[in-house]
């Protein structure tokens, strides 16, 4: 198996570790039947990949095997946000599998992790729902929980583009990454119904970037569950109508 090393991911403090060992553990008890899900946002910089990545990684270091499946065929920066370098000049990945050209086992990447797989997009696709919504898709996604004790699958803001909803319909569940007091209400529903619709659960929400508080009398952190607020502004719209200097989130 192809190898690759993950050299850019940022160290949680307490409370980011904390609220990271909840998510996982509530993902590992959601049901023996459910180990693909899909993980999108309303938009762009709400910490999506950041949050797959580290989900991913905290899974693999309690034991279990997971695969993470790059699926922004339009525009994917993951390889450049996590500095992710691999043992062969030639990259591999989901694009070439869909489209016939490579095997499942050649697009399949071993971090340097035990127990963390990485499949990355290979390369952009202008128009890929006809790939995505194949049967050859979801026969991977089939495959790889198999293989695999989950499946994360790391789509584009399902507020900007349709293909987290075709996606999500080959997943057991959705995970919906919000950003917290950056989403409005409306935004967050059109963002269930829309995942919904595909005949796919939205089996929670992580809310992201909540600021820590502290008690002066008490040297103790307040809501420090769900708090990420280290991670930066990584951008993502490139592709979608936005800023080209921006990354993914």
């Amino acid at each position: 198996m192809k190898n690759c090393v993950i050299q850019s991911i940022e160290d949680l403090d307490f409370s980011g570790t904390e609220a990271l060992n909840s998510i996982c553990t509530n993902l590992s008890f959601v049901g023996r039947d459910m180990k693909k899900f899909a993980i999108t946002s309303c938009t762009e910089n709400e910490g999506k990949s950041s949050m797959t990545m580290q989900i991913m990684m905290n899974l693999a270091r309690r034991g279990k095997s997971v695969v993470l499946v790059d699926c922004d065929l339009r525009k994917s920066v993951m390889m450049r946000h996590f500095s992710i370098t691999m043992d062969t000049p030639d990259v591999l990945g989901l694009a070439h599998y869909l489209a016939g050209y490579n095997s499942l086992d050649d697009i399949i990447y071993q971090t340097d992790v035990p127990g963390a797989y990485y499949i990355p997009t290979g390369r952009d696709v202008m128009n890929p729902l006809p790939l995505l919504d194949s049967t050859y898709f979801s026969e991977m996604l089939d495959e790889l929980s198999r293989r695999f004790d989950m499946v994360l699958v790391d789509t584009p803001p399902i507020g900007m583009v349709i293909d987290s909803a075709v996606v999500a319909k080959s997943c057991d569940g959705t995970v919906l990454v919000i950003q917290y007091a950056n989403r409005r209400k409306g935004e967050v529903v059109d963002a269930v119904r829309k995942v919904e619709q595909s005949g796919t659960p939205v089996i929670g929400c992580i809310i992201n970037r909540v600021t820590v508080r502290t008690f002066s009398e008490r040297n103790y952190y307040k809501n420090h569950y769900y708090s990420y607020s280290h991670y930066g502004k990584s951008g993502y719209g490139y592709g979608y109508g936005n800023s080209p200097d921006k990354d993914k989130d």
